[in-house]
This record gives C-alpha cells, sequence and structure tokens, in this order.
C-alpha cells in the first residue's frame, strides 16, 4: 500500500515546485516502466505502466498501436497488423490501442533503481519548468516588484519570487541608475521558453507601463470611470496620455492629476521623474489633435484622411511651442493620435507685414540712438584750486554732485527769504529808529 511517507513526499512536491499530483504520477509511471526496460525489456516491447495511489500497486503492459497493413508499420515497436491483433482480442478495430498485461518482477537491480532516480528527477525538473511557464505567461502585461539580483553588462537580473526575470538594454530607461538590492516596479513584456526555463523578459520603458500607475494610482482609473485610451512615451523624458470619462460629471484630467497634483507626482516619482502631459481624448480628429498639441495653442487643423495628415496652423509665437524641443511635442503627439502632424505658423497678411516692418525699424531706430548717447564722451569738468577733486568721476556720480550743489542754493535763498519777512514783520531796527529821531 502507498505509504503516509511516500503520500506525504509527493505533496510536498507538488507544493514546492507547483506541479499538479497528476503529474507527479505520471512521472512515477516513466520512472518504473524505464526501471523494466533496463532490467527486463525486450526490444519489440512498448513498456507502460499504470499506477494505483490507492494500493500502492503497478501494472506493466505492452502496448500497441493497430493498423491494417504492414505497410503501414512505421515502429514495430509500437504498432502491430490488424491480424496478429485479433489473435489477442478479437473485437479490435485499427486506430485502437491493444494492451499485453506482463507480469510485475520481484526485484529491480541497483542500475534499474538509478535510471528511475534520473527519470523522476528529469520529469519533475521538466515539470517544474512547465508550470513556471504557464504561470507566467498568464501574466504578460502585468506589473510587478522585484529586487535587483545581479548586474553583468548591460543586463540586469530581478529576482521575482520563484524565477528571475531580465532587463536588456533595449528595455532600460538611459538615465535610470539601477543597483544591486534595490527594489523596482518593472512591466513584464514578453515570457518565452529557454533551455534553462522560462525567460521572463522586463521592461522600464514600455508605454503599458504608466497605464498601470495610473490605474493604481487613480481610483477612477480602477473603477474604469476614468479610461486611459492611448498613451505615447519617449522614455525618461516625456509621455502623453489621452483620457475618457464616462461620468459627465467627474473631469479625467482633474482626477489623473489629483489634488496639487498628488496623483500623477506619484506616479511621475516611480518613473524616476518623467515629464507627463495630461490631455482629453475626443472622438473628432481635429478636435483630439489640437488637444494633444497643448500646451501650445492652435488656431486651426485640416485633417486630410486619404493620407492620414493633419495639417495645423498656430500663431508665429505658439510654433515653437507646439513643435517642442528637438520635435518632442508635435512627435508625441502624433504617436498618441496615428496622424502625421504637419506645423506651420498663420500666414500673415501684407500690411500686417508692413506694420511688423516698421516697428521693428523704429525699434531698431531706437537703440542706435540709445547707443549713440551711451557711446559719446563726456565732458570734462573744470578743476577749482585749493580743493580736492570729485571722487565719484562717472557721469552718474557728478549729475549727482550738480543735484546736491542745486539743492544746496536752494535751501540758502529759501532761508534769506525767511530772514527778510521776519525782518519786514518786526519793523525797523533800534539804531535806524534812533537816526531819524536826531535827524
Amino acid at each position: 500500500m502507498l505509504t503516509k511517507e511516500f503520500d506525504a513526499a509527493i505533496n510536498q512536491i507538488c507544493d514546492e515546485k507547483s506541479i499538479d499530483r497528476e503529474v507527479v504520477i505520471k512521472t512515477i509511471e516513466a520512472a518504473l516502466a524505464a526501471a523494466y526496460r533496463k532490467d527486463y525489456g525486450k526490444p519489440d516491447q512498448n513498456i507502460k505502466t499504470q499506477f494505483n495511489p490507492k494500493t500502492g500497486n503497478f501494472d506493466i503492459f505492452d502496448v500497441k498501436e493497430v493498423v491494417a497493413e504492414e505497410e503501414e508499420i512505421t515502429d514495430s515497436r509500437k504498432q502491430i497488423v490488424l491480424s496478429e491483433a485479433k489473435k489477442k482480442k478479437k473485437s479490435v478495430k485499427v486506430g485502437e490501442e491493444i494492451k499485453a498485461k506482463i507480469k510485475p518482477p520481484g526485484d529491480y537491480g541497483r542500475v534499474a533503481a538509478q535510471t528511475a532516480k534520473q527519470v523522476i528527477v528529469q520529469r519533475i525538473r521538466e515539470a517544474e519548468r512547465n508550470a513556471l511557464f504557464q504561470t507566467f505567461k498568464k501574466r504578460e502585461g502585468e506589473l510587478v516588484i522585484g529586487v535587483i539580483q545581479r548586474i553583468e553588462g548591460n543586463t540586469i537580473f530581478v529576482d521575482l519570487g520563484q524565477t528571475t526575470g531580465f532587463i536588456p538594454i533595449s528595455e532600460q530607461v538611459s538615465g535610470e541608475n539601477y543597483q544591486i538590492n534595490q527594489r523596482l516596479k518593472v512591466y513584464i513584456s514578453e515570457v518565452r521558453e529557454g533551455s534553462k526555463g522560462p525567460e521572463v523578459v522586463l521592461s522600464r520603458t514600455h508605454p503599458e507601463m504608466i497605464k498601470i500607475l495610473f490605474s493604481l494610482e487613480v481610483p477612477e482609473v480602477n473603477a474604469g470611470t476614468v479610461e486611459i485610451k492611448t498613451v505615447a512615451r519617449e522614455p525618461g523624458l516625456r509621455s502623453k496620455i489621452a483620457v475618457k470619462s464616462s461620468d459627465p460629471e467627474v473631469d479625467p484630467i482633474g482626477a489623473c492629476v489629483g489634488q496639487r497634483g498628488s496623483r500623477v507626482q506619484a506616479v511621475i516619482n516611480e518613473i524616476d521623474g518623467e515629464k507627463i502631459d495630461i490631455i482629453e481624448w475626443a472622438k473628432d480628429p481635429a478636435k483630439f489633435i489640437s488637444n494633444a498639441l497643448a500646451p501650445a495653442k492652435v488656431v486651426n487643423v485640416e485633417v486630410g484622411k486619404e493620407d492620414n495628415t493633419a495639417r495645423v496652423l498656430v500663431e508665429p509665437d505658439q510654433l515653437s511651442l507646439a513643435i517642442g524641443k528637438e520635435g518632442q511635442n508635435v512627435r508625441l503627439a502624433a504617436k498618441l493620435t496615428t496622424w502625421k502632424i504637419d506645423v506651420k505658423p498663420v500666414p500673415v497678411k501684407e500690411e500686417e507685414k508692413v506694420e511688423v516692418k516698421k516697428v521693428k525699424e523704429e525699434k531698431e531706430a531706437r537703440k542706435e540712438t540709445v547707443q549713440k548717447v551711451k557711446n559719446q564722451p563726456s565732458s570734462p569738468e573744470p578743476q577749482v584750486e585749493g580743493k580736492s577733486k570729485v571722487k565719484n568721476a562717472s557721469p552718474t556720480g557728478r549729475q549727482a554732485n550738480k543735484k546736491s550743489k542745486i539743492k544746496k542754493v536752494e535751501k540758502k535763498t529759501v532761508k534769506k527769504e525767511k530772514k527778510k519777512d521776519k525782518r519786514i514783520k518786526k519793523g525797523p531796527s533800534k539804531e535806524k529808529k534812533e537816526k531819524e529821531n536826531k535827524k
């Protein structure tokens, strides 16, 4: 019978390796068949075993597929002609399997036991790899948290718990600093089978990463009230997202920005300071393109559906803002809207051109006159004997000295006038009165 220890060992393998119990049972059957072939098998036998978990016993069979004629036989070990098969079982038909039961041996040798062990280890390892592959294959497109395990050249290996993923240089953000034991949010972009198990390709540059981060920070996005329609991203520099609200009372841009920009700032911090522009999605291509070119103000948008090109007119002072640094703004807008965008300034009329030209000429003339006045040599001040030279010899200093002198003169004249007024009020002095009496 199947002992408790044996049953506990099977359960432990299933728990540790995340393998189904049925897979472990099939592995045991394959190991028993390999052990029988090693000691007792014949070249023309196709040995298979059937393990009974309830009793702990197993049966051995020689299994062959029935074919109509000998010409159809490709492997004599696995196939048998219909006429021969009917000798063993009359009701057998072409395409069915016929099983011939074999009496199990009393004991297996050391080599057979070693063979069975190797089969079990190999099959369990293969089952573990397959289970890991299936687990992470289902998680493609998810955001996970990992710890940087090691850095080899330009490749960063991240511990994901059950397995190790890697970030190739093409999926790394230029300018980001990666350190060993650093916790990092990464996007599972691809899971593929490798020679040593599943290869999990991780990314820090994928546009979908922005969507998931907003769904974690913004409850309206997580609930589906606000939908992020499209994302355009230049990793490490700038991103644009187009949002739409299914509820007219909910502002999609305000919901994503948050109070004092708290929500969008949390996302920006997670992607190492990358700037994010949030614009409102519109069904009308012209309006959507106009919104996508924000913060520039658009005058007019002409949509050409035949060549999928939009011709955008902006004011001359808005042209550099619409194009952006090194064409970044218009490039992201084109990715966001999937339209080719041609930005041009509004054409200026002839009269306006003349007026602009006149204004420019007047400004230049004023600049020239100011420059001439500045360049004129200042007249030297006359030197007074017995007195020291003026300390501040600069034009501004001389002007200040002149003003101070004028103020002093004005004060003296004011004092003299006040004295005269007082004398007039008091009348003539005593000396003048005595002279007048003598006369």
